[in-house]
């Protein structure tokens, strides 16, 4: 069996650390539990240092000298681990920063736990780090805190941020293979349009005859690129830091997401996507004993689609004059009606939470059929396109052989 190097904390709080033995990680921590051992961390000892930590390892971007929302998502799990385990808080944030293999994750603790010690709550503690925690984080902290079920709250919060992070990384995925199979097919016809087409032109030019014209314009385009490909490339950066500045400007980036959501297929996805965050966002707030009004300001900060966060927005303010949230969604006409008669239902039977994460979980699996439905169409088009532009090179040249020799074509 391989051998995991474990750190755990026992019942009296103290950081233990060794060497076990177990067919696999979740092995591994739960022979540490049956030994009475909080487990924070299982690593295999053999190898590249493969790390298995418990809910995704603590130190696992350990170059990095900013959290990322994932490290945060881990540090959240571990604090609610020791915390269900009877640990009191400044304990706990005093272990983790005993284990942290981030020196940025540590010095986060380090200040969280002077601030608690120095009498200020967990959500105060958290608000005063900068650009690290957000709003709906230290929003759920805080009503924990008021129900006295903070390790439940952060446990619900680590399993929130995880299946966000699913949903981001679900997205990221499946757009990979079409963004190599652009980059490959553009750099083949670059490649031909450049270092191929150009070998034939001396065999053209001793010929004296005129070439067709698809010949001349695919030569004409090689040497443009061959020639002025520099030029190419700051019209290009200029484009795009154009493109980024004017997104800068709040007018044009709510224009923008207003038509990303028209557009076929990748408008489906992206609006699905957002109805996913919206009910899990939400769903996640009330459960926790937000209220529905808080929780909506809170929602609209953690959209990303401008035009759909300016609808959450319209209904808040709808709500406030007692008109309930299904039906001013509805009628903002932003929102898929599924969604909308979902969450209708659960106003009506007064399980609201439990209706929204409903939502999210069929919209995760809408999300899921609408990349495979754009899978399907982008990888045909993109194949389709590279073969066209290289028929195109290739009869270009053909053309013109055949032209030279006058046979017919």
């Amino acid at each position: 069996m391989p051998l995991f190097q474990y750190k755990a904390v026992s019942r009296a709080g103290e950081v233990l650390e060794g060497v076990l033995d177990a067919a696999n990680s979740d092995g591994a921590v739960l022979r540490l539990q049956e030994m009475g051992y909080i487990p924070i961390r299982a690593e295999e000892t053999s190898g590249s240092r493969a790390s298995a930590p418990i809910g995704g390892g603590l130190g696992e971007l350990l170059t990095r000298r900013s959290l990322t929302q994932n490290q945060v998502g881990v540090v959240t799990r571990e604090i609610a681990t020791l915390l269900k385990a009877g640990l009191p808080l400044d304990r706990a944030l005093e272990i983790l920063i005993a284990v942290a293999e981030n020196e940025r994750i540590a010095e986060m603790l380090t200040k969280v736990r002077n601030e608690v010690r120095g009498g200020a709550s967990l959500s105060k503690a958290l608000d005063l780090q900068k650009g690290v925690f957000s709003r709906f984080y230290v929003n759920m902290v805080r009503a924990g805190e008021a129900g006295g079920s903070l390790p439940g709250v952060l446990e619900r919060l680590a399993d929130f941020m995880e299946r966000s992070k699913a949903l981001k990384d679900s997205v990221t995925s499946a757009l990979v293979y079409p963004v190599i199979l652009l980059v490959v097919a553009a750099f083949s016809v670059l490649i031909l349009l450049v270092a191929v087409v150009p070998r034939f032109k001396p065999i053209f030019a001793q010929s004296g005859k005129a070439l067709p014209f698809v010949t001349q314009m695919v030569i004409g385009t090689g040497d443009f690129l061959r020639n002025w490909w520099w030029l190419m490339l700051l019209v290009l950066a200029a484009i795009v830091w154009l493109i980024a500045r004017r997104l800068q400007d709040p007018a044009v980036r709510y224009r923008w997401h207003r038509a990303l959501l028209g557009l076929p297929l990748f408008g489906d996805l992206a609006g699905k996507v957002e109805m996913t965050r919206f009910s899990r966002t939400l769903a996640t707030l009330l459960a926790n004993g937000v209220t529905l009004v808080g929780a909506l300001s809170i929602v609209r900060d953690t959209m990303g689609n401008l035009y759909l966060a300016e609808a959450v927005g319209n209904v808040s303010r709808e709500l406030k004059e007692g008109r309930g949230l299904g039906k001013p969604m509805m009628e903002s006409g932003r929102f898929p009606k599924l969604a909308t008669h979902m969450i209708m239902v659960g106003e009506e039977t007064g399980r609201l939470d439990e209706m929204l994460f409903q939502v999210a979980g069929v919209y995760d699996r809408e999300v899921e059929s609408a990349i495979k439905r754009l899978l399907a169409l982008l990888e045909p088009v993109l194949i389709l396109g590279l073969g066209l532009i290289i028929a195109v090179v290739i009869f270009s040249i053909l053309a013109a052989m055949l032209s030279i020799y006058d046979l017919p074509i």
